[in-house]
C-alpha cells in the first residue's frame, strides 16, 4: 500500500497505455455494460492481456474468467469496474492489494445522486489515494486509446472510432456515444477519448497535462460542464495551447448570481464572463455547440493552421459566395483580390465577359476542369493564406468529379484548402470522397467561415508576444491603513476621499475635489475650482448616482450650483429620510477625454476579474466591456482596450484627439497590481475614469471599493 502518493502525469500511462486489463463485472449477458466493454476490448483487438472477473462464470467470450482480481495469475495495470455501487469499495481494496495502478469506474450512483452518494464517493477517493492508484470516474462512459500499438476501447459504445490525432475529453458520459458517432461520420480520427465522469481523482486538468507532451495527441477537444480548479486550468491550458490547439464547449453557465452584486462590475460579471475571460487568456477556442466543435476540429485535423487571415473563394454559385464573403469579413477575416498573374491563369477558363474577383464565380456550368484550373491558380497566389471551394451541384455536373479535382489540388499543394458542397447529403458520393481524402468538408459556408475565424484567432494568440506583469512604485502602506480602518469600523464599502486616496497611492491620477455642507460652501468651492463644475451627493448609500439623480454636471455659475444643491437635497431627503446628513462633492469638470470604466469583481471559482469598458452610464446600458482573470499582463491589458466596440472613440473619431492608450493600459495594470497586492479587495469600480490625450487631463472622477477580511 502507498499512502499520500504524489500524483504525476506519467501515472496515467497505466490507464491509457496498459499492458493488461481486468474487466471486473464482465458478463456474457446481452445488453449489459460489462459484456459490451469486454466485447469492445476483444473486437478492437486490444494489444495486451484481458482478464474478465466474475464469480459466477469461469469463461466469458471464450476467455478464462476469475472469481476475483486477486485470483488473476499475472500483474494487472488497469481495472475497469462495472459492479453495483455497493460492491465498488471492496473491489477497489482488492485492486489495491493486487497492485493495480489504474482504475476506470463505470459504476454510477455516487456524488451525482445526492448526499449518500457524495459520502460514498469521498470514501472511494480515500481508498484510491490510500492504495496509490489513479482513477477515472466514477459514473463515466469509459476510455479509448486508438494508437496502433494499444488499440484499447474500454467503453460500452457500439461505435469504433478510427485512429487519428485528436484527444477528446468529455465531462458527460451521455454524450460519449454521440461524440464517437460524429467523429466517425466526419472521418475524424481519435487518438484518445476519455469520459471522466465525476472527476473524483483524475480531472480534466490532469488529462490536459498528460496530453501536453503526448506525441499521439495533436489537437484537444473538450466538453466541459464545470471547472474543478480554474486557476490550475489557466496555468496548464496556457502552456498546452502554445503547442496544441484546444477547442472547448462549456455548458452549465449562468449569470443569475450577478444580480446580487453591489457594483457595476459585479453586475456585469457572471460565470459566462469568467469562462470567456479565462479562455481568451489561455488560447482555448470556445464554441457554443458540439456541431461547432467538430467544424473546428475537422479544419484543424485535416489542414495546417493558415499563416494568416486572407481567404480566397472559388464557387459556381454567386449567392453562396456572397454568404461566405459576408460571414468571413464580419468575423474579421480578409478577402483581398487575386494577383494579376492569377487572373491571367484563370481567364482562359472563364466566360469572355465574366469578372475575376474574390469571390470568384465560375458560373453554374463550371465542372471539374474549371474548378481544378481556378483552384490550382488561386492556391498558389501569394495574396492568400487559405482557399475555400464552394460547389452547388447542378444536375448536369458530376459532383464526384468535382470532388476528385479538389482532392487532387489539395494533394499537390501545401496551402490549406477547404470545401463546401451545398445541397448534398453527408453521405453523397462526392462529400464522402472529400472526407475520406483529408479535405475539411461542410454543408454550409457559414460553418467553415466560423471555423476559419476561430482558428485564425488561435493563430494570433499562439504567435503573439506573451507580455509581462510589470511592477510599479506604489504606496502600499496607505492602502493597508485605509482597508484596516474600514474593516475595524465594520464598514465593507470604501468611497469618497478614502477611495480616491487608494487610487492615488497606486499612481492613478484623481480629479481634484472638495466637500461642501451647504449651498454657500458649494458656491465658494466651485468658485475656487473654476467653472464648470460637477456636483455629486456624498453618500455611500447611493451606488448608481446618475440613475438616482445624485449627479449634476456642467454647472457654469453660482445660480446653477444653488439650483443643483436644492434639487439634490430634496431628492435625497424624500427618498432616504429627513434625517440623512446631506453634503456634496464638488469637482472641476475634466476637459476633453473619453469616459471609461475600470473595475474588478471576484468570482467564487475564478478569483478576481478585471473589467474595462466605456464609462459613465454606458458601462451597464451598452455593456461594451471586456474581462480578464487577474493578474493581467501588459499585452492582455491592451487587448482588453482594443476588444471593446468603443475602441474607435479612443483612437480619434471624427476629428477628436486620440487618447493616451499607453497611459490607459498602465492604469489597468496598476489596478491589477492593487488587486494582487490586497486580497481584501472583493470588488471595485473606477467610473468614470477619464482618459485624454494628455496625462494632465486624465483622471479618475469617482471610485468605490468593497473589502472583506481575509482568512489567515
Amino acid at each position: 500500500m502507498t499512502e499520500n502518493i504524489k500524483k504525476r502525469p506519467e501515472q496515467l500511462d497505466y490507464i491509457f497505455r496498459p499492458r493488461s486489463i481486468s474487466v471486473i463485472g464482465a458478463t456474457p449477458r446481452k445488453g449489459s455494460i460489462g459484456r459490451e466493454i469486454l466485447h469492445n476490448l476483444i473486437t478492437y483487438e486490444f494489444n495486451g492481456k484481458i482478464f474478465p472477473v466474475n464469480p459466477n462464470h469461469s469463461v466469458i467470450h471464450s476467455i478464462k474468467a476469475y472469481s476475483s482480481i486477486l485470483d488473476v495469475p499475472d500483474s494487472v495495470d488497469l481495472a475497469v469496474i462495472v459492479v453495483p455501487r455497493e460492491y465498488v469499495s471492496a473491489v477497489v481494496d482488492q485492486c489495491g492489494e493486487k497492485g493495480v495502478k489504474g482504475l476506470v469506474v463505470i459504476t454510477a450512483g455516487f456524488r451525482e445522486v445526492g448526499p449518500t452518494g457524495l459520502q460514498l464517493e469521498q470514501e472511494l477517493i480515500e481508498k484510491v489515494d490510500y492504495w496509490g492508484m489513479r482513477m477515472i470516474g466514477p459514473n463515466c462512459f469509459g476510455i479509448i486509446n486508438s494508437s496502433p500499438n494499444i488499440m484499447m476501447d474500454a467503453t460500452f459504445s457500439k461505435i469504433y472510432p478510427k485512429s487519428g490525432k485528436i484527444g477528446f475529453l468529455s465531462q458527460s458520459g451521455a454524450l460519449g456515444e454521440a461524440i464517437l458517432a460524429q467523429a466517425t461520420e466526419m472521418n475524424l480520427g481519435l487518438s484518445m477519448f476519455a469520459s471522466i465522469g465525476n472527476k473524483a481523482n483524475i480531472t480534466g486538468n490532469d488529462l490536459l497535462e498528460y496530453w501536453k507532451d503526448d506525441p499521439d495527441v495533436e489537437i484537444i477537444l473538450m466538453y466541459l460542464e464545470n471547472f474543478g480548479n480554474p486557476r490550475r486550468f489557466t496555468a496548464i491550458a496556457r502552456e498546452v495551447a502554445k503547442v496544441k490547439p484546444i477547442v472547448a464547449v462549456k455548458s452549465g453557465t449562468t449569470t443569475k448570481g450577478a444580480a446580487a452584486a453591489s457594483s457595476h462590475t459585479g453586475a456585469l460579471a457572471g460565470a459566462e464572463v469568467a469562462v470567456d475571460a479565462l479562455f481568451e487568456q489561455t488560447g482555448v477556442l470556445r464554441v457554443s455547440s458540439i456541431e461547432e466543435l467538430f467544424d473546428a476540429a475537422s479544419a484543424l485535423a485535416k489542414m495546417p493552421v493558415p499563416k494568416g487571415n486572407r481567404v480566397s473563394i472559388v464557387t459556381n454559385a454567386g449567392g453562396p459566395g456572397v454568404l461566405a464573403t459576408d460571414a468571413l469579413i464580419n468575423l474579421g477575416m480578409e478577402m483581398p483580390e487575386f494577383s494579376e498573374e492569377t487572373k491571367q491563369a484563370i481567364r482562359p477558363h472563364m466566360p469572355p465577359d465574366a469578372p475575376i474577383n474574390n469571390p470568384l464565380d465560375l458560373v453554374a456550368g463550371a465542372g471539374p476542369k474549371e474548378f481544378k484550373a481556378a483552384l490550382e491558380a488561386g492556391i498558389q497566389d501569394p495574396n492568400f493564406d487559405s482557399m475555400l471551394s464552394i460547389f452547388v451541384p447542378p444536375i448536369t455536373i458530376n459532383q464526384m468529379e468535382v470532388a476528385e479535382a479538389i482532392v487532387d489540388v489539395k494533394n499537390r499543394f501545401d496551402r490549406p484548402l477547404y470545401a463546401c458542397f451545398m445541397g448534398v447529403s453527408w453521405y453523397s458520393q462526392g462529400f464522402e470522397h472529400l472526407k475520406a481524402n483529408g479535405v475539411p468538408a461542410y454543408i454550409f459556408p457559414e460553418s467553415i467561415a466560423h471555423a476559419l475565424a476561430r482558428i485564425d484567432k488561435y493563430r494570433r494568440w499562439r504567435d503573439r508576444d506573451e507580455g509581462v506583469l510589470p511592477s510599479y512604485k506604489v504606496d502600499g502602506a496607505v492602502v493597508r491603513r485605509i482597508i484596516k480602518e474600514s474593516l475595524q469600523r465594520g464598514e465593507k464599502e470604501i468611497v469618497g476621499e478614502e477611495a480616491l486616496a487608494i487610487l492615488n497611492a497606486y499612481g492613478i491620477a484623481i480629479a481634484p475635489y472638495q466637500y461642501a455642507n451647504s449651498a454657500e460652501e458649494a458656491i465658494e468651492v466651485a468658485g475656487k475650482a473654476g467653472y464648470p463644475v460637477v456636483m455629486k451627493v456624498n453618500t455611500p448609500k447611493i451606488l448608481h448616482k446618475t440613475e438616482f439623480g445624485a449627479v449634476r454636471v456642467d454647472l457654469r455659475d453660482s445660480s446653477d450650483v444653488t439650483s443643483a444643491w436644492h434639487q439634490m437635497e430634496e431628492k435625497v431627503r424624500s427618498e432616504m429620510g429627513g434625517h440623512e446628513k446631506f453634503s456634496v462633492v464638488v469637482q472641476k469638470m475634466v476637459k476633453g477625454g473619453v469616459e471609461t470604466a475600470i473595475g474588478m469583481s471576484t468570482d467564487p471559482a475564478f478569483g478576481p476579474l478585471i473589467m474595462f469598458g466605456l464609462g459613465g452610464v454606458y458601462v451597464e446600458i451598452m455593456k461594451d466591456v471586456s474581462f480578464r482573470v487577474n493578474p493581467v499582463t501588459d499585452m492582455e491589458a491592451r487587448e482588453m482596450v482594443e476588444s471593446c466596440q468603443g475602441y474607435k472613440l479612443l483612437t480619434g473619431f471624427r476629428g477628436s484627439e486620440p487618447v493616451d492608450l499607453d497611459l490607459l493600459t498602465e492604469s489597468i495594470l496598476r489596478l491589477s497590481m492593487l488587486v494582487t497586492d490586497f486580497h481584501e479587495i472583493d470588488e471595485f469600480d473606477v467610473n468614470p475614469f477619464i482618459i485624454a490625450s494628455k496625462r494632465e487631463n486624465t483622471a479618475a472622477v469617482d471610485a468605490r471599493f468593497i473589502v472583506r477580511p481575509t482568512t489567515p
